[in-house]
């Protein structure tokens, strides 16, 4: 069945609402309360179970720029991870609310892109906007699963 325009605004919420879960979950709890909230997002969200995730978060560099496997991308949302030494864990940084704003998208069966600005605020009210490009394919459950995640801030000459 193919992918509908409703079902890419649930899953984009649903990794809205899974970013600020991990968010309240550190604050009430560390990291211990933090890490299994994301590994409930990450398996959720994405489609590491069906193969490499093609995955360049907003604040990543270097060799550990892009995150194919789910170990990368739970370092990248959580952080204390040795292995991944230069991530700070963009997931627990007090997010409270997430928009998104679509520039275009595109459907070909099980197969979707999106692509536009995503809002995000803080605890403190502040907001960061990011330039993002979401992949999708429906699995065999029929759950959209992103297997493409690409982020990044926008360009300010």
């Amino acid at each position: 069945m193919p992918i509908t325009n409703d079902e890419l605004i649930a899953a984009r919420n649903a990794w809205g609402e899974g970013l600020i879960a991990i968010a309240q979950a550190f604050e009430d709890g560390g990291i211990d309360a933090a890490r299994p909230v994301a590994e409930g997002v990450l398996d959720a969200a994405y489609g590491y179970n069906l193969g490499p995730v093609l995955f360049k978060p907003t604040l990543a560099s270097g060799d550990q720029t892009f995150r194919p496997t789910r170990t990368g991308a739970l370092s990248y949302f959580v952080g204390h991870d040795t292995a991944y030494p230069l991530d700070s864990g963009f997931g627990i940084k007090g997010w409270r609310a997430m928009e998104s704003e679509t520039s275009a998208s595109f459907v070909e069966g099980d197969v979707a892109m999106w692509m536009g600005k995503v809002i995000l605020t803080d605890r403190h009210g502040d907001v960061t906007q990011v330039d993002k490009s979401f992949g999708y394919k429906k699995d065999a459950d029929g759950v959209l699963r992103i297997v493409l995640h690409h982020s990044s801030l926008p360009y300010e000459p």
